[in-house]
Parts: structure tokens; sequence; C-alpha cells
């Protein structure tokens, strides 16, 4: 790679040469399934702001991250979003992570966002616990002290799956139970991570397969069906816990049904210069004119009538200030969770090496400024993302760690079965890790005495 230097307004933007020109160079970078070496690399070569493609770009600065994903900073996900959307009879579904639209993603997150926060959760943890024991026994029982190993990430996987059937559907999905993956879903998933990364980079290309209009309307017309596996599979585990969805009945009264939008955003944008301004307001006094909008005493528009502002809506945005840089409306803009969370000056010289230690207080140093590097190391971290779209699993996540590492680490002694091979990592939009692993039982440690259980 050559590195090239360009002015984006008052943005010095160093790229690799073939960036600068064409996304097929991030296309078959993302392809080779480790795209966050590369980032890495050309972050420590560059800077703090790397091209990645002829209108994207990469910030490493972490000051980056609250003008990029904080609250209300009027920015919408990219069109890579869209290519991970299902497709459900020939029509494409956008969920809570795929949509693009920030007042659908507003309007669904509100609906959910109480049955997600950790205080409800907690209310779950018996049902993780009935997952988390079985778990536990079943890896008794296939995998300890067998020589054969185990496939680790493929295990873990079993049982993040029954752990969200339990919560969801009061139902486990029998992932565990049966040593198998139920209608194939980890490995459909697998196979569509593995086309969503690449083919996100260059958006256009999802209408030539997945999502191919003459496909998409076959489909519609019944002739064939585009129904994603993963659609199907939530919809058949709906219909085991909820039978009467399946005959036509009513749900039971117990369901939340969630609302649907097909609306598209219209992005805040602010006109940059007098004479879209002048247009801009023109528009709107010409729609009120024409009884446009309900509201005539306070001005407020709703959201229907703004959607017939087409000027307004065809607004280029004017641009932000990004850690320091100005950046013009309508740039691809973000930051790696692999790069922010390799820099020395906030994790440390040897940030590179995984040392669990970095996270306590160091004797023999000031207590409250270790608290404060640890609250700056705690602050950085975006393995959940940030902001609105911040992953609404994540305290599931949080969840299912916390109990589940220790309780594995209290009955098993766990091995790498191969200890001197390099892991194998699949970077595609998804992280997954290929090793297997051998099991020992432990003897589950008891209290010293009833003084010390109490």
């Amino acid at each position: 790679m050559h590195g090239i230097t360009e002015t984006i307004l008052d943005v010095q933007v160093p790229r690799p040469l073939l960036a600068s020109l064409t996304n097929w160079w991030r296309f078959f970078d993302v392809r080779g399934r480790r795209p966050e070496i590369t980032h890495i690399d050309l972050h420590r070569k560059y800077g703090d702001v790397v091209r990645l493609g002829p209108n994207t770009l990469s910030f490493s600065n972490p000051k980056a991250l609250k003008a990029i994903y904080g609250l209300n900073k009027g920015f919408i996900k990219s069109d890579f979003y869209i290519v991970q959307q299902s497709v459900v009879k020939g029509h494409r579904l956008a969920s809570l992570f795929s949509t693009t639209d920030n007042t659908f993603h507003a309007q669904f997150r509100r609906c959910v966002n109480s049955a997600f926060a950790m205080s409800a959760l907690v209310q779950y943890e018996p049902f993780v616990d009935n997952t988390t024991k079985l778990f536990l026994d079943r890896t008794e029982e296939l995998f300890a002290n067998n020589p054969e190993g185990c496939d680790f990430t493929r295990w873990l996987q079993f049982y993040a799956f029954d752990v969200i059937g339990e919560i969801t559907y009061s139902k486990r999905h029998g992932f565990i139970e049966k040593n198998e993956d139920i209608d194939g879903i980890v490995d459909y998933l697998g196979k569509l991570f593995l086309y969503v990364a690449p083919i996100g980079q260059i958006p256009f290309l999802d209408l030539l397969f997945l999502k191919n209009p003459i496909y998409l309307k076959l489909s519609q017309w019944g002739l064939l069906d585009s129904t994603f596996p993963v659609a199907r599979f939530a919809r058949d585990r709906m219909a085991e816990r909820l039978p009467e969805l399946g005959t036509g009945g009513k749900p039971a009264e117990s369901t939340a049904i969630l609302p649907v939008s097909d609306a598209k955003t219209l992005p805040l944008r602010s006109p940059s210069s007098p004479t879209c301004s002048h247009q801009a307001a023109k528009e709107i006094d010409d729609a009120a004119k024409d009884g446009v909008f309900s509201d005539t005493t306070s001005g407020l528009v709703t959201f229907h009538e703004a959607q017939k502002l087409q000027y307004l809506d065809a607004c280029p945005a004017g641009g932000v200030d990004i850690g320091g840089h100005f950046v013009k409306g309508g740039t691809i803009v973000g930051c790696s969770a692999w790069v922010i969370h390799r820099r020395p000056e906030i994790f440390g010289d040897d940030v590179d090496e995984y040392r669990p230690e970095r996270w306590l207080p160091r004797d023999g140093f000031d207590r409250a400024e270790e608290e404060k590097r640890i609250k700056t190391m705690d602050g950085t971290m975006v393995q959940f993302g940030m902001g609105s779209r911040t992953c609404i699993g994540k305290n599931i996540s949080l969840l299912e760690i916390y109990k589940l590492v220790p309780s594995f680490l209290r009955r098993f002694e766990v091995e790498l079965q191969e200890p001197d091979k390099e892991w194998e990592i699949i970077n595609a939009w998804f992280v997954k890790q290929v090793y297997r692993a051998k099991f020992k039982n432990r003897a589950i440690v008891q209290p010293l005495s009833e003084k010390a259980a109490a």
C-alpha cells in the first residue's frame, strides 16, 4: 500500500492509493476476514484519520467517539446495515439492528428498552440458571475427559441460543439437549455474516444477489419463497410458543406486538448556503399555504407532514467537526473498536498483550489516580457500541458472561486441545474464534465452615 495524503476541507487524509479510487479495495480486504489488522496497521502508520474508501473515513482518536456515536448527533446508519435486513415473503424486514431510520429505531427501542434493562433481566436469572445448569451437566456428559475435545465456540453458541429461547419464549430451543444446530441456524448465520461483511462495503451488490428485485417480486407473487432462514426460525419458535398464531387465532393477551413502520427518515440537515436556506423556507411556506400542516399556531410539523418536503430532504449536510477535523456532509465515518482499544495512551504501552491486571489498581500508585485511569479505560470500551445504537442485548450478554464463566471454572479445568496452534479468527462483522478445548472435572470447592458460608 502506498500512502497518499489528500485534503477534504481541512482534513489531511492519508490513505492507501486504491482506497481513494474504489470501494473494491475495502471489499476484498473485508472478504479476507481480518480487516482489523489492516485498520490497526493503517492508523499506526498514518495517524488518527485514514481513508478506507472514496467516501469513507476511519477515526481512531477516542474524542471522535462522542462526535459520531453520541446521542442526538444527527448521524444515520450507512447502507451497510440495509444489507443485513432479512426478507420475508419478498419484503425487506427492518429490525432494531438493521434499520437506518432513526425515527423508527427510536420508536422501536422505546418499546423494548424496559425489557432489556438489567433490572428486568435480573428477574430472568432463574431462566438463565436453568439453561446454565443444563449446559454444565451436558458439558460433563459430552466433553469432560473426552480426548476428542470440544468445538468450544460452537458449544457456547448453542448455550447463547438456548438462553435467548428461555428468556424470550420460556422454552429452550434444544441446542444443548440435542447437541445439535437446530434448523441449521448457527451455520446459516455464520454464512450470512460471511456474505454481509464484504457485500456491505458495496451495498448495491446486494440488489444483484439476495435482494434482487426480480427475485423478491417472484416471492411476493408466491412463485418462490425468499424468506430468510433466520426469519423463518423466529417465526417457527413463536408458533411453538403460541400455537394460536399458526392457526389464524389471536395471540395471547400477554404477547407484546411491536409497532412496525415503513416510514423513511427525514435527516435533520441544515442548508449550508443562503440560497438553499431561502429555497427550503419557500418550500415550507408554500406547503403551509397549501394546508399541508395541521398546526397553524405553534408551527409544529408532524413527521408525516415532513415527508412531503422534498427539497428540505434533499439539502446536503454542511458538515461536522470530528476530533478537531471538519468533515463534509455525506461522508461515511466511523471508529473501529479494534483500533480504539489499542490506544497506548489509554490502555498502556503493552496494549497488544493480554494482561487482565491492567484493569486493577496497581500497588504503589495513588489510589485516586488508578481509579481515574481504570474509569478512562472503561469509558473508551466500545465493544457493545455507543450512544442510541448501543447493542440492546448488552445486558443479556453481561448476564450470561458473569454467570457462566465463574460457574464453568468451578466445574471444569479448561485447556486448549492444541496449545501451540494459532487460533483461527474469522472477522465477518461478528468475530468468531475457531479452536477446540479440553475439559477436566473439578471438585466444587466447599466453604471451610458454616460461618464462612454465611
